[in-house]
């Protein structure tokens, strides 16, 4: 009778420590981002320290059924990341652990330190497909000529140049030919890296023929070949910012997530980036309600240019870009607009990898989609889909 007694003073009094091991597993994970290369290996990190602590408590915790429901979900868990047992775990004090070299790691000891809660940080999206279709910080699309080299992101920690040609003769649609990114040097996380790819040419490496930058242990910045020849990611730790480019028939694609603060940091003689602020008035295909719409496959004249004959119809370049995209947003419609302006199929494939990098990359989901809107001047309301219609309605009003 005594000893029942005593145990159940031992239960009430000894305090299981899994709330406080629980507790810790949310601080090391909540920062992550599923969506980063790195994500598995801090992740199983955590787990690793979150097993460990329940280890230490196994004794006292012997009759909480939450100790041994979380015991279970670690194991699977574990077994759904292919973590290893042994290896690496995350600090016993996340407030004061963090890595110089990650992103993420610096904005959650900042926040420690501070002794606020605050919020997580914002990252934007930028995208450039097609011939070429370009997706804003600011979720502004625009299509636009931009021929030549010009500038996608200067700010400083990060720069981004493309290069342009003509499609078809006698259009003003340009593609993207060449991109160009430098890393630019940061602390002794790495020095400064240069990417270049250019069309038959899309390295997995930089033009030093290194693939990562940094240390080796901590690799704050390296490539990932994704599909060999086509398709490359790069992740810099470090600037928190992920990199996906992409080749697709004779032409380059490129897709770029960054943090909002890294992102707005430059000088203002920095200011002309596509990616912050739109094109140029003069470079928009699509401004003032003048793109050249195709038309029963063959293009409307611009300035008394004709243009060559495409292959596809209005009717079947929609039969060809619905194959690879159900939900018809702007990426359908562009999709639609680049095979009636170069008979190309492969902008079909471009059209719907851009969709897939917004899925990968751009931070929040009910954004994804832009849906073609009457009017100017914010987001999708410059949709050269919507353009064609005012135009075909002229010209049935003019005969009617």
């Amino acid at each position: 009778c005594c000893l029942f007694s005593c145990l159940g003073d031992c239960q009430q009094h000894t305090s299981c420590g899994i709330q406080k091991c629980t507790t810790d597993f949310v601080s090391f994970t909540s920062h992550l981002n599923a969506a980063l290369e790195d994500f598995d290996l801090e992740f199983c990190k955590a787990l690793r320290a979150y097993s460990a602590c329940t280890y230490r408590n196994s004794k006292v915790c012997r009759g909480n059924l939450v100790y041994h429901s979380a015991v279970l979900g670690i194991g699977d868990l574990m077994a759904q990341r292919n973590c290893t047992k042994d290896g690496p775990t995350s600090s016993t004090n996340p407030e004061m652990t963090h890595d110089p070299c990650n992103y993420s790691g610096r904005t959650e000891a900042g926040e420690h330190q501070g002794g606020e809660k605050t919020l997580p940080p914002a990252y934007l999206f930028c995208g450039l497909f097609g011939d070429p279709h370009l997706r804003t910080f600011k979720d502004h699309f625009q299509t636009c000529k931009v021929e030549g080299a010009w500038p996608l992101i200067d700010n400083n920690y990060l720069s981004v140049q493309v290069t342009n040609v003509p499609v078809v003769p006698g259009s003003s649609a340009t593609a993207t030919n060449k991109i160009t990114i430098i890393f630019k040097p940061y602390q002794d996380c790495t020095d400064q890296k240069v990417y270049q790819a250019v069309t038959d040419d899309l390295p997995a490496a930089f033009v030093d023929g290194t693939t990562s930058g940094g240390d080796g242990n901590s690799r704050s910045l390296h490539i990932v070949e994704k599909v060999s020849g086509t398709f490359i990611e790069m992740h810099a730790r470090h600037i928190g910012t992920t990199v996906h480019v992409r080749q697709l028939g004779h032409y380059l694609t490129l897709a770029v997530r960054m943090p909002r603060e890294l992102a707005m940091a430059y000088e203002e003689s920095q200011d002309l980036q596509l990616c912050v602020n739109g094109c140029p008035s003069g470079e928009r295909i699509d401004g003032g309600g003048h793109l050249p719409w195709p038309v029963m496959g063959k293009l409307l004249p611009q300035g008394g240019a004709a243009h060559p004959r495409s292959l596809y119809t209005v009717e079947t370049a929609t039969t060809k870009c619905h194959e690879k995209m159900l939900v018809k947003d702007i990426y359908f419609h562009s999709c639609v607009f680049d095979l009636l302006t170069t008979g190309d199929a492969n902008f079909t494939a471009a059209a719907h990898s851009a969709l897939q990098d917004v899925e990968a990359l751009h931070p929040r989901k009910e954004h994804w989609h832009i849906f073609p809107r009457s009017g100017s001047g914010t987001v999708g309301r410059d949709s050269k889909f919507f353009v064609s219609l005012r135009l075909v309605c002229l010209i049935l009003v003019a005969f009617l």
